[in-house]
């Protein structure tokens, strides 16, 4: 372990030259700004790639030592510091990997930036279905029999892309043997484990792919970590991928003038994470538990816990999760996302010093609760579809852009075929991707998620009860 974080002292350093700057950016240290002093502050290690502050592109200094670091925090071959998020490492390891025309198994509930990816490298995506777990009420991972389905029917694969954990915490049982089962038939595994980036702490939590051997793993520092949002890294493992087509793709996906202050602070959520103690993780599982055993005393408040002990799930007796994410945001409580049946609440990863408001926030709970109940009771729709495990689109990505489109009612949807990705977000999860054919079960869901009042994300008229489909 180390507490030394290389690139933060390189920029405390630097300002303690007291530098004058005739260089972008143009705030020029935060002078010209007229933002609020309190985010005018940051201003001042706002800065380029000037002398003694690196290159994120060609690292030499600070930054591939703070990158060595992270490499040896999470025992990678490799590591790299994302300031695009984890959409750019997903679009990263998927061109590394993929050409034109290739096929990859793909996990259907990833998120939609591996889509995004899948799209952009032309690739041939063929969908393999998720288990549905009945107690986070989530598709969650994919069952090793599917890969093995999915492989023996298109053997050309050139990769296998999955999700674990999912946004819910629920990971997959079966991972270690699905990547073992790849590795057997020389196929390169991806995972994208952007809500894992905490997992390197150990038991109880679940264990990363990494652990296990995957070839590329990108995690998102900034969702379970003291990262700024969009800080991110990529982790190379695995023995089938090449490094260098990994580093053509950051520098083509990433920013040429990247965040010194998102960098910064993946370097400080890199020592966060590598000094946290078995202390530090004691006291934190013994404040979740007092904090859970307080608020399942809140009559008609339903407590689900997930594999991961930084999700916790909250549930209503008959009202649906979007009424209770408002009643929340009342009391002045902001969760991760609200889905038709619950609100997902991330806990911090704290450590013994961080004072975290529980009883307050127990106190506002139960004012929420109590709120909610007072509204016309909503019983979400609860369908659990018949998925096939292995399924392709209809169409190609290239075959969808070269199609006309149509606009129809979404209910006179069924048997056509979508030529947009149509998205619930968060969880960021598509219902439909371009190319897909729209299914009973499908139209089910968007209907539910109308009616509950979701953020639908994607290329459609909704507000019209419209949405784009191809012509066939």
């Amino acid at each position: 372990m180390t507490q030394r974080r290389p690139l933060v002292d390189s920029l405390l350093e630097f300002q303690r030259r007291r530098p004058i700057s005739f260089h972008v950016p143009g705030h020029k240290n935060g002078l010209l700004s007229g933002l609020p002093k309190e985010l005018k502050a940051a201003l001042a290690y706002d800065l380029t790639e000037l002398e003694g502050l690196d290159d994120l592109h060609a690292p030499k200094e600070a930054i591939k030592e703070a990158e060595d670091l992270l490499s040896g925090a999470y025992g990678s071959k490799k590591s790299y510091f994302l300031v695009n998020g984890s959409t750019a490492g997903n679009l990263a390891m998927i061109h590394a990997v993929c050409g034109e025309g290739d096929m990859v198994v793909v996990q259907r509930n990833s998120h939609k930036s591996i889509f995004h990816a899948l799209e952009l490298a032309h690739v041939n995506p063929v969908y393999v279905a998720p288990e549905w777990d009945m107690a986070s009420k989530s598709a969650v991972a994919v069952a090793l029999s599917s890969i093995i389905a999915a492989i023996d029917e298109y053997p050309a694969v050139k990769a296998v892309v999955l999700t674990n954990p999912n946004y819910y915490g629920m990971a997959s049982k079966e991972l270690k043997a699905i990547i073992e089962f790849c590795h057997g038939r020389d196929i390169p595994v991806l995972v994208d484990e952007a809500h894992g980036a905490h997992l390197a702490v150990g038991e109880p939590f679940p264990v990363s792919a990494l652990t296990y051997g995957a070839d590329v793993v990108v995690q998102s520092a900034h969702k379970t970590l003291p990262a700024m949002t969009m800080g991110s890294y990529l982790h190379v493992a695995g023995e089938l991928v090449e490094e260098r087509m990994i580093r053509k793709y950051l520098r083509i996906f990433q920013s040429s003038s990247p965040s010194y202050p998102i960098m910064a602070s993946l370097d400080d959520a890199r020592a966060y994470i590598q000094n946290y103690s078995v202390h530090d993780k004691r006291d934190f599982l013994e404040k979740r538990f007092y904090f859970i055993s307080s608020i399942k005393r809140i009559p008609a408040l339903e407590v689900v816990e997930t594999d991961d002990p930084l999700k916790l799930l909250l549930r209503v007796d008959d009202r649906g999760g979007f009424q209770l994410k408002e009643a929340l945001e009342q009391s002045g409580i902001y969760v991760e996302l609200a889905d038709p049946f619950q609100v997902l609440l991330i806990l911090p990863l704290s450590k013994p010093w961080h004072a975290y408001p529980y009883a307050e926030i127990r106190s506002r709970i139960k004012e929420a609760v109590h709120s909610v109940r007072l509204l016309e009771k909503l019983t979400p729709a609860f369908r659990v579809g018949n998925a096939k495990p292995v399924t392709v689109p209809e169409l190609s990505f290239e075959e969808v852009d070269l199609s006309v489109q149509e606009w129809v009612p979404y209910t006179q949807a069924i048997g056509r075929i979508s030529s947009a990705m149509v998205t619930p977000y968060p969880p960021g999860v598509p219902l439909v991707t371009a190319g897909e054919k729209w299914t009973v079960e499908k139209v089910e869901a968007l209907s539910d998620y109308l009616a509950a009042g979701a953020e639908i994300q994607g290329e459609h008229r909704l507000s019209e009860k419209l949405i784009s489909v191809i012509p066939w």
